[in-house]
């Protein structure tokens, strides 16, 4: 058959010939989408850089730190130099290896505590909200128990009881106590769900309840569990920091909490050795503020009214407000005023005689 033969609808049915551009465009779109936001927002950028910097002193501090953060081999309190970038220690450590080498087990501890109290809060939270009755009564209940308990508090009286009990004790308190706020978000966005079309219609095809939880539900609140997620580890960040601090850690684990609590114990402020206790402060008020950063990213990735609202004001700034209107204070303005003509009408019809304005 010859090409001269084919009509119209032969020749559209050929399937093209080469790579599918759309379908990689798609493939590929979720992570440019999440590139092109944490590029754009300033904000984002400082906290990626931020992280990415504490995460490779966490992975390779050996080969970053110059000596041994718990080496007592130096002179005690000297001050900052070439060789000790932020001095020594009362105890003749060096400060900079102390702080890059603490940079792991906190690091450790945020992420840990949030991954667990995030989990239990997706858990608690989800579950309360779709599956309702005496289920959602119940996990509501505990929810509400945790959320008026001081936690500060019992983590101070449980750390006190489990004193020197290591990083499992630490991270399992904090992520226990630490899950109450995000379960309450979440069964709330839960429960705004929960009649939607999408999910009625897995219902009718007969899905388990389950699968409605992890396929359907879950992935339309990915902001709100990143988010939860990002708020547990900035309040174990700084939890455990305070913990460390007030002596109820580990005093031999090497951590920016426990660089405070000696320091304050040999008063490093008034002893010459400032960096000893400022140091591992600025690294924990860093870190927290990279975890809150890194918030404002994952917000306008996943909402399309921040992402819109943005766009609006780039492309459409706010118009100046118009000059005010001349006052009438001329006589032929105020004669032709409504007023004017109102008040000659009524002098015409009283007297008989035109009024002069």
């Amino acid at each position: 058959m010859s090409t001269s033969s084919l009509g119209a609808t032969d020749e559209l049915a050929v399937p093209p010939v080469g790579p599918a551009p759309v379908v990689a465009g798609i493939r590929h779109g979720r992570w440019g989408d999440i590139w092109r936001a944490i590029s754009r927002n300033r904000k984002a950028l400082v906290g990626v850089l931020v992280m990415l910097l504490f995460v490779v002193l966490a992975i390779f501090p050996g080969q970053i730190a110059p000596y041994d953060g718990q080496a007592e081999i130096f002179q005690p309190a000297l001050p900052p130099s070439w060789h000790h970038l932020f001095g020594t220690t009362a105890y003749g450590q060096d400060v900079f290896s102390q702080v890059v080498w603490g940079t792991r087990l906190s690091l450790v501890i945020a992420l840990a505590v949030g991954a667990l109290a995030t989990g239990l809060a997706v858990l608690v939270g989800v579950s309360a909200g779709y599956l309702g009755g005496g289920t959602d009564g119940f996990l509501s209940l505990v929810t509400d128990v945790i959320l008026v308990l001081p936690i500060f508090p019992l983590i101070i009286v449980i750390a006190a009881y489990e004193k020197n009990a290591g990083l499992l004790t630490l991270v399992v308190v904090l992520g226990v106590l630490g899950w109450s706020y995000g379960a309450r978000q979440l069964r709330s966005q839960t429960l705004s769900l929960r009649r939607r079309d999408f999910l009625e219609s897995a219902l009718v095809r007969g899905e388990r309840k389950s699968y409605i939880i992890l396929h359907e539900i879950l992935p339309t609140m990915t902001s709100l569990i990143v988010a939860t997620f990002l708020g547990a580890a900035i309040y174990a960040v700084l939890t455990a920091a305070g913990l460390q601090f007030i002596g109820l850690g580990d005093p031999n684990s090497q951590s920016w909490g426990t660089m405070l609590y000696w320091a304050q114990n040999n008063e490093a402020l008034f002893a010459a050795m400032p960096l000893w206790a400022i140091a591992p402060g600025v690294c924990i008020a860093l870190l927290g503020a990279a975890f809150a950063l890194l918030n404002y990213a994952f917000d306008e990735i996943s909402s399309p009214a921040l992402r819109v609202r943005k766009l609006e004001r780039a492309r459409f700034p706010k118009a100046e407000p118009p000059p005010p209107s001349p006052q009438p204070d001329s006589p032929t303005i105020a004669r032709n005023s409504p007023r004017a003509s109102s008040k000659s009408t009524w002098s015409t019809a009283t007297t008989g005689l035109p009024s002069v304005a």
